[in-house]
């Protein structure tokens, strides 16, 4: 962010604080789709995804005024649906406490599968629906504690630092957590593609 634009944050904020329902209105225009994408990705549910919405803006409403500024407005925003949409998971599966969505247990361990060498692959099977299909269904695999760390830093682009804040997290714990997500997710991508390849090379056999 720019001098520029950090001034008219600023501005931005000082009438959100005095109670300004044109820039409020304006705050929920200019971020009701990011908040909206993060809680499908973390929820898997349209509705519950809506819900979220609803839950943070209204949040954010009545919590204005104590916002310190140590972040952005976009990053607090992250920091309140984030809670929401993990709060709805709570909610939903009562058998994941907060405990299981702070701690990871890093003496976890499984068989990694070879990877395949995907370069090997037509690059328009690559950029295909069908494999953007696998990877968000991958995605909604993986556990709560690993999803919303991958869904903030390699989907919303957040910054490791970013992601720690909002998660109450170590940054070293938020790169552990990455990795083994980026594991998990190309393993499941080896499985389809390994298939895949099999494919292309019957192909080429038969041709």
């Amino acid at each position: 962010m720019n001098e520029k634009e950090k001034k008219q944050e600023q501005i931005s904020i000082a009438a959100l604080k005095a109670g300004d329902r044109a820039e409020f209105a304006r705050l929920v225009d200019e971020y009701s789709n990011m908040v909206y994408r993060l809680g499908m990705r973390i929820l898997n549910n349209p509705q519950d995804a809506e819900d979220a919405l609803q839950e943070t803006f209204l949040k954010a409403f009545r919590s204005i005024k104590n916002f310190k500024e140590q972040s952005s407005i976009s990053t607090w925003l992250y920091r309140i649906a984030t809670n929401e949409a993990l709060m709805m998971i709570r909610k939903r599966k009562p058998e994941i406490n907060q405990v299981d969505l702070q701690k990871e247990d890093d003496s976890e361990s499984y068989e990694s599968l070879e990877i395949v060498d995907w370069e090997k692959l037509p690059e328009d099977r690559l950029l295909s629906d069908e494999v953007v299909d696998v990877l968000d269904e991958s995605v909604r695999k993986l556990t709560p504690a690993l999803r919303v760390v991958f869904v903030l830093r390699d989907i919303e682009g957040l910054s490791v630092s970013e992601t720690a804040g909002i998660l109450n997290l170590s940054e070293a714990a938020v790169k552990t957590r990455l990795s083994r997500a980026r594991m998990h997710l190309r393993e499941e991508l080896s499985v389809y593609f390994g298939g895949e390849l099999e494919k292309e090379n019957d192909h080429e056999k038969n041709t």
